[in-house]
């Protein structure tokens, strides 16, 4: 995937402006001025549309770096099954840490999501490995936890005093990290 903070770095060390990447990436798929709006987003850290292979390769080359300079390599858990805010205290403890330091944290931490953000992290390492990076440059670039709502199927009720019920709300939440190259 393309790193918005990557490009507008490479950019700016570069000296080149939006309308000159704009006609290096137009082609056949995008006309000039789609290709316009789209380096804008993508530099905005929007992306839409999707930077493909071919258009991240064409950006590139025209800032004359390597595919993988200017990608990052993202992976996610969607509706993991606990609360945010107890997945969030075990990944505030990566970021911005290298990849195996992050590995090694996890498997000495004694909590819960502490093997379900390792999964998710190593599922990230291993897109990174399937393009040829060298995966002892990687480095947890940002982490990221959502609140996902209550779970499905877990809408009970406990009785209590009086004929009073109190819901019980098992809650999940989305799990999203971020590793690029140093």
């Amino acid at each position: 995937m393309l790193s918005a903070g990557k490009l507008q770095e490479l950019c700016r060390e570069r000296q080149m402006d939006i309308g000159q990447l704009a006609e290096r990436l137009a082609g056949a798929k995008l006309n000039k001025k789609q290709a316009v709006a789209a380096v804008k987003n993508w530099q905005k850290g929007l992306f839409k549309p999707k930077p493909r292979a071919d258009d991240i390769r064409r950006l590139a080359t025209a800032l004359s770096v390597e595919v993988n300079d200017i990608a990052d390599w993202r992976s996610s858990y969607r509706f993991a099954p606990m609360s945010a805010r107890k997945a969030r205290l075990v990944t505030q403890l990566i970021v911005g840490r290298s990849v195996q330091n992050a590995m090694d944290l996890l498997k000495f931490t004694r909590k819960r999501a502490a093997t379900m953000i390792d999964k998710v992290l190593r599922s990230a390492v291993a897109d990174a490995d399937e393009q040829q990076v060298n995966v002892d440059n990687l480095y947890v670039s940002s982490a990221r936890v959502d609140d996902a709502g209550i779970r499905i199927g877990t809408k009970r009720w406990i009785p209590k005093d009086r004929g009073k019920a109190h819901p019980i709300r098992k809650k999940a939440c989305h799990i999203h990290i971020t590793v690029a190259q140093i």
